[in-house]
């Protein structure tokens, strides 16, 4: 089983004017697995895989901004038939495929998420770290 491509479709983005940046604000992050289908990809020798669209948010609390991120993924695994029944049935997935998803989505969406949040000068969405100097 593995993630063989990532496309983002849509880019949203926006900074609440009302709100003043304070020094406590909290911040979550959340992706979701909307719809699931085989595709066929002519570049792989005609294989068939899985197209995961997703929608991946970041909503601040008090209400300062929102950035979503949408777009799909395309899955190989070697049951296709099994997610997809499992799917239609539940709307979830497996769990071993949907931890590498979604850990998959995490890493890629939340350095695109940090570099918008930088450019509307909203807290970035992971801890940056921090270099402290040495105890004496």
């Amino acid at each position: 089983m593995a993630i063989i491509g990532l496309t983002f479709h849509s880019v949203e983005a926006r900074r609440d004017k009302e709100q003043s940046i304070r020094a406590e604000i909290k911040v979550n992050s959340v992706p979701r697995i909307n719809n699931i289908k085989e595709v066929t990809i002519s570049t792989i020798g005609g294989k068939k895989v899985l197209s995961l669209d997703f929608e991946f948010v970041t909503n601040y609390d008090p209400k300062v901004g929102e950035i979503k991120i949408g777009g799909s993924l395309l899955y190989m695994t070697d049951d296709n038939k099994k997610l997809l029944r499992q799917w239609e049935k539940e709307k979830k997935l497996p769990e071993k495929p949907s931890l590498e998803v979604l850990n998959y989505l995490f890493r890629k969406c939340l350095l695109k998420v940090s570099n918008i949040a930088e450019d509307l000068q909203l807290p970035p969405p992971l801890p940056m770290p921090t270099i402290k100097p040495k105890a004496k």
